[in-house]
């Protein structure tokens, strides 16, 4: 019996009932109050992997009857009405009132701000883009005449923008201040980028819980690495560099990632109980996938993906 196939399903048909019914009005779930139980996931795909070394079709029912019960559990945690959160959540997720101010810039709790990189005179060698938060919503929503600018709305937490250069290297570090929180009254928070198109970007992220959306089809990105817990990734990469490197390390995610048909593609992946959809790669053996055009290309992109309980894509477009 594939466990981990029905395992995965039940998860998908989980995710798509809530989201249908909230679609209809049906109910209101309240994604809030259930991102920090990720971990579950994980114990649940131990418990899968133990039992499936032994082959035992009673392991893998025991498994499958946790994983409902776990769903159970966070469908009705889920649905829980906002004003009864601090029964079940413990001090992290009270409102920081603590004033911790930076020389750089700050952003005031609960208010929109704006960061900005102004354009060097003297563009760097290299570009590194380094991003840290949870509870928050990343997306790249254009071009800028600045290096680098962020916006930030509905926030509980503060950010800070640190822009440094050493040894023509620029460095551009955008984190979150303190622990990440859920608005009790807004949800989570959300960042908005925008990007300069001249230099020759690396981007690190590093994050807990929340959602990425990248369209970096225009900008010349040498590498993009994501850490994080559990997440959502919608990544677009483009074609104007010879090589691009892409890493995805993840707890539960549901990563979507779309290349150019210009380019030649290898994927490697590092998965445990993991979804995989590369339509039109080869698999070349366990863990290796590559694009038809790979060999024959000047253009290539390397995508490394490791993940416990995740949903993987890769597409061309």
């Amino acid at each position: 019996m594939k466990t981990d196939r029905i395992m995965w399903g039940i998860i998908l048909l989980f995710i798509g009932g809530v989201l249908l019914l909230e679609n209809f009005n049906i109910i209101d779930f309240y994604w809030s109050s259930v991102w920090r139980f990720w971990p579950i996931f994980l114990i649940i795909a131990g418990l899968n992997i133990l039992f499936n070394k032994n082959k035992s079709q009673m392991g893998g029912a025991i498994s499958l009857g946790v994983l409902i019960i776990a769903l159970g559990v966070l469908f009705y945690r889920g649905i829980q009405p906002r004003h009864n959160e601090n029964k079940w959540l413990d001090k992290s997720f009270e409102p920081n009132i603590d004033m911790d101010f930076d020389d750089d810039h700050e952003h005031s709790r609960g208010k929109e701000s704006r960061f900005s990189a102004p354009l060097p005179d003297v563009m760097a060698k290299r570009t590194v883009l380094n991003i840290s938060g949870g509870g928050t919503s990343f997306e790249l929503k254009g071009e800028t005449d600045s290096l680098f600018t962020a916006s930030t709305h509905r926030s509980r937490t503060g950010y800070s923008l640190v822009n440094e250069t050493v040894d023509s290297v620029n460095t551009l570090t955008f984190k979150m201040k303190g622990k990440s929180s859920w608005s009790v009254n807004e949800g989570g928070n959300d960042v908005d980028f925008l990007m300069n198109k001249n230099p020759e970007w690396e981007i690190h992220m590093n994050m807990g819980a929340g959602e990425v959306k990248f369209d970096l089809s225009e900008y010349k990105v040498r590498s993009f690495n994501f850490d994080g817990g559990a997440a959502a990734l919608d990544i677009r990469i483009g074609d104007l560099l010879p090589i691009a490197d892409v890493t995805v390390k993840t707890g539960v995610a549901d990563v979507k990632l779309n290349v150019p048909e210009s380019v030649g593609c290898r994927i490697t992946t590092k998965t445990g109980l993991s979804a995989k959809d590369f339509n039109g790669f080869t698999k070349l053996k366990e863990g290796l996938y590559e694009s038809p055009n790979y060999a024959s290309s000047t253009k290539k992109v390397f995508i490394k993906l490791d993940g416990g309980l995740s949903n993987f894509e890769v597409h061309r477009y």
